[in-house]
């Protein structure tokens, strides 16, 4: 640990030094000294520094709040003084230049609040027992760890209409029923996180798609003599949308199987092992805990929890209808304020859980408003990783980070080609500026018109052009979500993180390989698609054939008895 501490304050100095002196030659010295004081130019590979400073060390420390804020500081620097005073000048400034307005943000705050709103309802029905009455029902028909895994997986479909909603209600509701079943958390914030996003991008209706429509729109304002309304291109560009449907196939079928490999199959062993060192038990998840909680933990009628989620859930719909306008389903979500939405259905969710509980004399007042600032108490370390990330996301966007990686892609664009590029430099984006809607805000204003032009100018068929239209914007939706699946400073990464109370490090590393095969795949396909000329048809039976072979072939579900000797594993017996 020595040692990685002083590698970091070694490598961190080093990182400035070189930032202030090492990039300019001697030729250039002077006119670096002339324009220090205006920070570096935008668009430059300096742009990406930053993200790759707090991805590397996040990664390599496990210490991702600090790594945030060295990527910060060091954004913070290279957009202001790049001197040696400004070493110092912009560790002040990361802080009220770039965290401080992270948080004034409206959409963000909203963002905030929801999460504290969600974390105080869950908090409620925890304490008043319906959370407890709920998984009783569901341990009906769930008896197993691939029933619970699938379970799990499913009611990421029920929440389809935003990824936040999904993320916080699916996460917050079967973390009890996956502790018992003795399911790792890793394997559960896998489950939350890649449900939410791919299943909210395909989904006809959802906040996802009216902040798409609204992208494509902008975009075909730069296109002359292009007629085809925003939404029709949404709806024919979702075939080629390979990440978001095999993700899906890829999260059902592990579920079901009960495999795992990779970082996913050592968490799992881990949990195993877990059962007699407690140095590995970081989630307390074995018999002690699970036995004093079965004790005190208050056990009530399950609709005492599931209709505060619905309430959450319609009361999202609601608001979604009451802020939108238009003569259509799409119309009115195109146009509605989804974080008014958010805040409105989880003010009325924690508002219905407390009515229940007092009316009911489930709790005592103080009892009901412990359970509720409990709640909000396990979302402030995420919510703390979160706003550091919109702060750096922020940074990025100043320093040009997306224009540079546009810039380096752009002289090997071509028609045919166009889609599967933009596929990885929309990932690479995401991945670096750790926002998908970003990447969409960016990238789809540059990407649907440059292909509307290259359609044009090599007198391409109509048809063909319209073609890899669709398929660009597909690759752009898409590769928002693979880049916001893999990186450490994805926003519904983190939130993730929090709804299950998964170490967040631990959920990227496990997350990471199994984000990777499917993004492989999915970039193989647009090019056997439309490069090749493989129809979809069957594109979509390969890629499937694919991740059936790989599941079974690498996958293995690793017996208990081998790690956890002296005793039959959890899910085997009655949970009653």
């Amino acid at each position: 640990m020595k040692r990685k501490i002083l590698f970091l304050v070694v490598g961190v100095c080093s990182i400035f030094l070189w930032l202030n002196f090492g990039y300019a030659s001697p030729d250039t010295a002077v006119a670096l000294q002339e324009t220090a004081s205006a920070g570096i130019e935008t668009g430059t590979w300096l742009s990406i520094v930053p993200p790759l400073v707090a991805i590397g060390i996040a990664l390599i420390f496990r210490q991702v709040l600090f790594a945030l804020f060295l990527g910060i500081w060091c954004g913070a620097f290279l957009a202001g003084s790049v001197s040696f005073a400004g070493i110092f000048s912009s560790f002040f400034t990361a802080l009220d230049g770039y965290i401080v307005p992270a948080t004034v943000d409206t959409g963000h705050m909203s963002i905030i609040i929801f999460t504290l709103l969600i974390g105080g309802m869950v908090g409620i029905i925890t304490d008043n027992g319906g959370t407890r009455g709920i998984i009783e029902r569901i341990t009906t028909f769930v008896r197993t760890k691939a029933h619970g895994q699938l379970m799990t997986s499913l009611m990421g479909f029920v929440v389809f209409f935003d990824d936040y909603a999904n993320t916080m209600v699916v996460g917050n509701t079967m973390r009890p029923l996956t502790d018992k079943l003795r399911i790792s958390r890793a394997k559960l914030a896998y489950l939350v996180d890649a449900t939410a996003a791919p299943v909210a991008t395909v989904a006809l209706v959802s906040t996802w798609i009216g902040a798409m429509v609204g992208f494509i729109a902008d975009a075909e304002s730069k296109m002359p003599n292009f007629n085809e309304s925003a939404y029709s291109v949404f709806v024919n560009s979702l075939p080629y949308n390979f990440y978001a449907f095999f993700t899906i196939f890829f999260v059902l079928l592990i579920a079901w199987s009960g495999r795992d490999f990779a970082t996913m199959l050592t968490a799992r062993i881990n949990l195993y092992k877990s059962k007699h060192d407690s140095t590995l038990d970081k989630y307390n998840l074995w018999k002690d805990k699970i036995e004093d909680d079965e004790e005190e933990q208050k056990v009530s009628h399950w609709t005492n929890a599931a209709i505060p989620i619905l309430t959450l859930i319609f009361g999202t719909v609601a608001g979604l209808f009451v802020t939108g306008s238009g003569d259509s389903i799409q119309s009115i979500i195109e146009t509605a304020d989804s974080y008014k939405a958010l805040l409105w259905g989880s003010l009325i969710s924690i508002a219905v859980a407390i009515v229940m509980t007092l009316s009911k004399k489930l709790l005592k007042v103080e009892e009901m408003l412990e359970g509720m600032m409990e709640g909000m108490h396990t979302m402030f370390d995420g919510l703390l990783i979160l706003v550091l990330a919109w702060a750096l996301s922020a940074i990025t966007v100043e320093l040009g980070t997306a224009d540079y990686l546009m810039n380096v892609f752009g002289e090997t664009l071509n028609a045919y080609w166009l889609p599967a590029i933009v596929l990885l430099l929309s990932a690479l984006t995401a991945f670096a500026t750790g926002s998908s809607w970003g990447t969409m805000g960016i990238l789809m204003p540059l990407v649907v018109p440059l292909a509307w032009e290259i359609g044009n100018n090599t007198g391409l068929p109509f048809e063909i052009t319209h073609e890899i239209i669709y398929a660009s914007v597909s690759s752009v939706l898409a590769g928002s979500v693979w880049g916001d699946h893999c990186s450490p400073i994805s926003d519904t990464t983190i939130l993730s993180s929090i709804a299950t109370q998964c170490d967040h490090v631990e959920h990227v590393n496990t997350q990471l390989p199994y984000a990777m095969i499917v993004g492989t795949i999915s970039i193989t396909s647009m090019i056997g698609m439309l490069v090749v000329g493989i129809p979809w048809w069957i594109i979509y039976p390969l890629g499937i054939a694919l991740i059936v072979g790989i599941i079974f072939k690498f996958g293995k579900i690793p017996d208990p008895e081998e790690y956890a000797p002296e005793g039959k594993e959890a899910a085997a017996t009655s949970l009653d």
